[in-house]
């Protein structure tokens, strides 16, 4: 069972972190926190296939959803994730209905999608076959990450996607995308991505979203984000090592 899907559809505020580096120790101490989940990162980085399974064999079993953040919506690449035993995805560059229809469509079985079967680590290596085949395409999480102009524009759309349970919203690269490079949330953007997750939670689809600080964090889960990135496993270390010595220097003499 998928532990984060549960909590989700219970109307619970759940919180994770982005995995950037190879060691799986980092998974397992999010694991120790009791983080909801994990978002193994392949889009940007370094990270390998051998490196995703590792952290994905750390959070089985736990409390700690492992989802894969692929690096595109390819079909050999959301079942290659798949088939390793994740409990989700999130795509990447999702810009219109048609686009988030396919990932579910290669993302999910027959009758509703064209996944194939395999024979690997999600169904135990052939041992859990039948087990795995019953509940994966209702437990496993296929979450369209909103970053762009024509994701705003054909939104509507993408919510009406049979199945969609979850969006994540990316504002760098949609600021990027009205022309404000390099910005969190230029221009209107700010103000867009919360009628979008109004709009996605009167639907009842569970929105998330990356916060930069711990007040930030405390926004978002008034503003009524679900799923809330407390940062990125490097990023949280230099935040809390930069805050430490500024607090240094401050008492220094």
């Amino acid at each position: 069972m998928n532990p984060l899907r549960r909590k989700l559809q219970d109307g619970k505020t759940t919180y994770g972190m982005w995995v950037t580096v190879e060691s799986p120790n980092v998974t397992e101490a999010a694991v120790t926190l009791g983080l909801d989940w994990v978002v193994i990162e392949m889009e940007h980085g370094h990270l390998d296939w051998g490196d995703v399974i590792d952290h994905i064999r750390v959070a089985s079993g736990t409390g700690t959803a492992a989802i894969v953040r692929v690096a595109e919506a390819r079909r050999e690449t959301i079942q290659r994730a798949l088939d390793l035993g994740a409990d989700g995805l999130i795509v990447p560059m999702i810009s219109s209905a048609e686009e988030a229809a396919a990932v579910y469509r290669w993302g999910r079985y027959p009758p509703r999608g064209v996944r194939g079967v395999g024979g690997e680590r999600c169904v135990k290596w052939g041992l859990q076959f039948q087990e795995y085949l019953s509940r994966a395409n209702a437990e496993t999480l296929l979450i369209p990450l909103l970053e762009t102009r024509g994701a705003v524009e054909d939104f509507e759309a993408i919510l009406a996607v049979e199945g969609l349970e979850a969006i994540f919203f990316g504002p760098a690269d949609m600021s990027a995308s009205y022309g404000h490079l390099g910005q969190w949330e230029g221009g209107n953007v700010a103000g867009t991505i919360l009628r979008m997750l109004q709009t996605a939670t009167n639907k009842g689809i569970s929105s998330g979203i990356l916060a930069r600080s711990a007040d930030e964090a405390l926004s978002r889960r008034e503003q009524g984000f679900r799923m809330i990135a407390l940062g990125a496993d490097i990023n949280l270390m230099l935040r809390s090592v930069q805050q430490t010595l500024d607090l240094l220097q401050r008492k220094e003499g």
